[in-house]
């Protein structure tokens, strides 16, 4: 008679076990630093190749609505990591603040059901994750010891060296889950690089938002060849997993984290801050070839990455998974998603912040600005000697020769270049696009104007398509228990929390000797009426 020995029973669970682990997907999550929507060769980009992200979309999907849950790197890379709005994430929500530790991020829940994580290059941050007891960060362990030589302003970090040694560090049969984050194409860049690898400035399409100039066309040349340095990174990547014969059981994940380190892109709820690049394959299950118009977020992503891999996501998860739309069984599509953002730089007095929220639908985006009375890229004190009204509010007057305050947009060339136009007949005009104060509301059709150049505000054709974008955007904040918008002088709270990051200190306003500002008019109620 046959009889079953406890031996027999382990070596059974052992196999089967074994046999599991090696059936349940690895995860690639391969994110740019400040690169947008459309700038990939997949999308028709003329001047950049990169054969990296297009195999990516060949082999899978490429998705032509895909935005950004915040359009600065370490609030967004909070978001993602656990996949919920910003200000759902308390300090997290915010630039270069901490990351509390009862936050779940989807690395670490899935390395507590069997996989080996670990990134390169840029993960959560900036900002300080141990005072809030996180060990390691909250992308994972670190695989940064490999180095190249690389050009002024780009990483020294060889990622794809990087990526081959935590395979070789993982067991056969260990599931992974890596974190891909490239330095590129963050400023600094090097000036001239692109144009001296061969990019034609004439091909380049420049955004209408920025002038047509010389100065800009090279500037984003050179920021088209860092984004080439990434996906060269990511090619080689794919290539590993090739020739490993894991290519086929790999999710792959590319995008980004947020928009283009230009005026009025990164660090702004436009287009071109909150509009990214997205491609996802799975050889091994998805369709290839496809294209999706969804209107999706990247925290949707974070859903997707616990559905494919069979773990529970948190409790609480705000994203929602795109499988049904990965597989091609999507019944009815996604048609609108929120994003929002808080203090990017210390750029206003006391590192004040400037709170947005927005929703983008199919074809419009509509904008909430609950601090219109501050500067949206930074006070502009460097810039003119300050004067007074007689509700003792800042009044600038002609702006002088010094450059420096504008620190929610990145020190470059193009930012040189309007501040030096400003008085210009043709080319004056640009700056105050990304500088001057705005309404409390915007609303853009983006099928005419991708550039966000034309408010429908108070357009009586558009009275009803706004009060509908209103709603959404309220019904939303609500539902996900946004301070801002359910108790303003509560919402507060987001002036408070730590930066740790260089602070950049201004004259004092004339209220500074004060406990508050006089009117206190930051605490009004600014919700639109």
């Amino acid at each position: 008679m046959f009889r079953i020995t406890l031996a027999t029973l382990v070596l059974s669970f052992l196999f089967l076990l074994q046999s599991a682990r090696a059936e349940r997907p690895n995860v690639l999550v391969c994110i740019s630093d400040d690169q947008s929507y459309p700038h990939a060769s997949a999308y028709g980009e003329p001047v950049i190749q990169t054969p990296g992200f297009d195999q990516v979309a060949r082999q899978g999907m490429l998705f032509h609505n895909a935005f950004t849950p915040a359009p600065g790197c370490s609030p967004m890379r909070a978001a993602f990591l656990t996949g919920k709005y910003i200000w759902q994430i308390r300090e997290a929500g915010t630039h270069a603040s901490h990351f509390p530790k009862d936050l779940e991020t989807f690395p670490y829940r899935l390395q507590e059901h069997g996989y080996k994580i670990g990134y390169t290059g840029k993960p959560w941050g900036p900002g300080k994750f141990n005072v809030s007891g996180w060990t390691e960060n909250p992308a994972g362990p670190a695989f940064n010891s490999k180095k190249n030589k690389a050009p002024t302003g780009i990483s020294s970090t060889n990622y794809a060296a990087n990526f081959a040694a935590f395979l070789d560090d993982k067991d056969d049969d260990e599931p992974f889950c890596f974190w891909f984050g490239g330095h590129e194409p963050h400023r600094k860049f090097d000036k001239g690089i692109g144009a001296r690898a061969g990019m034609d400035a004439s091909s380049v399409k420049v955004p209408v938002f920025l002038p047509d100039a010389p100065e800009i066309r090279n500037d984003l040349l050179d920021y088209f060849y860092e984004i080439q340095w990434f996906d060269s990174h990511l090619v080689r990547m794919v290539e590993q997993l090739r020739t490993r014969g894991m290519l086929e059981n790999t999710i792959i994940i590319v995008t980004s984290d947020n928009g283009m380190s230009f005026p009025r892109a990164k660090a702004n709820v436009y287009e071109y801050g909150i509009h990214m690049p997205l491609a996802i394959s799975w050889p091994k299950h998805f369709p290839k070839g496809r294209r999706s118009q969804d209107v999706v977020n990247l925290i949707d992503v974070t859903a997707t990455i616990y559905d494919l891999c069979e773990v529970a996501a948190p409790e609480v998860i705000t994203g929602r998974s795109l499988r049904t739309i990965l597989d091609g069984k999507a019944t009815e599509p996604q048609t609108m998603t929120f994003s929002g953002r808080e203090r990017h730089s210390s750029s206003r007095y006391n590192s004040l912040g400037y709170p947005q929220r927005c929703v983008r639908t199919e074809s419009y985006l509509y904008i909430r600005n609950y601090t219109p009375e501050r500067w949206p890229a930074g006070t502009p004190q460097k810039y003119a000697s300050v004067k007074y009204d007689a509700n003792n509010e800042e009044v600038f007057s002609k702006l002088g020769p010094e450059h420096g305050g504008y620190h929610d947009i990145d020190a470059c060339p193009s930012l040189n270049f309007l501040i030096d136009q400003r008085d210009s007949s043709q080319w004056g005009q640009y700056l105050g696009l990304s500088v001057d104060k705005r309404p409390r509301e915007e609303f853009y059709d983006i099928r005419s104007d991708a550039a966000c150049l034309y408010n429908l505000v108070g357009s009586a054709k558009h009275k009803s398509v706004l009060e509908r974008h209103r709603k959404l955007l309220t019904d939303e904040l609500i539902r996900s228990g946004d301070l801002r918008e359910t108790d303003f002088s509560a919402s507060q709270v987001w002036e408070t929390y730590p930066r740790y990051s260089s602070l950049r200190w201004f004259p004092k306003p004339k209220w500074a000797e004060k406990d508050s500002p006089p009117k206190q008019e930051w605490l009004d109620d600014r919700r639109p009426r």
